[in-house]
């Protein structure tokens, strides 16, 4: 399916350089933020205490946070959790403050504010529960990192493996860089949002990649660069249906998915922006200073026969 035909291939290539020098720069900076200022991590990560609440009608969370906020706590989870009148609020440790006394001052307040609602639970989450969290999503992301370039040393050639690999690791840096020099919340529907944005990037590749494969096949005369000019341009279109209704959902989730969604959506919303430019200039740029070639993709036919006739491999 297309909305439209671009019928003349757009030198996209031409300015593969001057696009990756701004690339650069830009993970460079991310790292940058990365090492300065670190991660705003969540409670599940640092440890911190969980408290949840029960009221007698369903609960207004704006209202709950507006009161959780008053108590100098800022970008605190508060969301329902099994029906509209249970109400959970994730607090961060705060220095000479027990879990208790932690959740003693938010039911004064919160009773202060509406006297129809009890304590149901206060349970401390640990910092040793938060390292294991952390060490398990580098795991995961590590896997992820692993298992696509295995995947596409497989289906296609080793360079483009190290090309889709840097496009995506390019992605994921960015996407903290941000969360690093804004000092928003990491939680763990970020660092899901992290693994989504790898597997939706890498598979741009690979239809750029794919595209790449077939333009070699069907058209022999032209060169490295012109091949990947029109394996882009050709997929547009796609592009353009395939991540912009994508981002018309995740928009969604960012304007009326409330806070609780709203870092998730932003990673996404990143990350895909990024997908789509690093998918185009940097995967398919890195392929083509790694060498690529018709015959790393397209493999000599062998023709039977005694290599020796002198007649072997001659039309009839």
């Amino acid at each position: 399916m297309e909305l439209f035909k671009i019928r003349k291939d757009i030198p996209l290539m031409r300015h593969a350089l001057v696009l990756n020098a701004f690339s650069f720069i830009t993970f460079l900076a991310a790292v940058f933020f990365l090492f300065t200022k670190g991660l705003a991590l969540s409670v599940e990560f640092t440890g911190g205490t969980v408290v949840e609440v029960a009221y007698q009608q369903p609960a207004d969370l704006n209202r709950v946070r507006d009161v959780v906020a008053k108590l100098g706590y800022h970008d605190v989870m508060v969301q329902n959790f099994g029906t509209s009148r249970d109400v959970m609020v994730r607090l961060p440790p705060v220095a000479g403050q027990t879990s208790g006394q932690q959740s003693e001052v938010l039911m004064t307040a919160l009773t202060a504010d509406n006297a129809e609602v009890a304590l149901r639970r206060t349970e401390f989450v640990g910092p040793q529960v938060g390292k294991e969290l952390a060490q398990d999503g580098l795991t995961a992301l590590s896997l992820v990192v692993v298992g696509i370039m295995i995947y596409l040393a497989f289906r296609f050639e080793w360079k483009y493996a190290v090309s889709a690999i840097i496009a995506n690791l390019h992605d994921v840096i960015i996407i903290l860089g941000f969360f690093a020099f804004f000092q928003w919340e990491f939680s763990l529907p970020v660092l899901a949002a992290v693994l989504a944005v790898l597997g939706y990037s890498v598979n741009e590749s690979v239809v750029i990649f794919d595209r790449i494969r077939e333009t070699f096949r069907k058209q022999r005369k032209m060169n490295t660069v012109q091949v990947i000019d029109h394996a882009i341009t050709s997929t547009i279109s796609r592009t353009i249906i395939t991540h912009g209704s994508t981002q018309i959902m995740v928009l969604s989730m960012l304007l009326f998915g409330g806070p609780t969604l709203f870092y998730f959506a932003l990673a996404l919303t990143i990350g895909i922006l990024f997908g789509i430019y690093s998918s185009i200039f940097v995967a398919a740029a890195v392929a083509m200073w790694l060498g690529i070639k018709r015959e790393d993709l397209i493999k000599p036919e062998k023709r039977e026969g005694n290599p020796d006739d002198p007649n072997h491999g001659a039309s009839a």
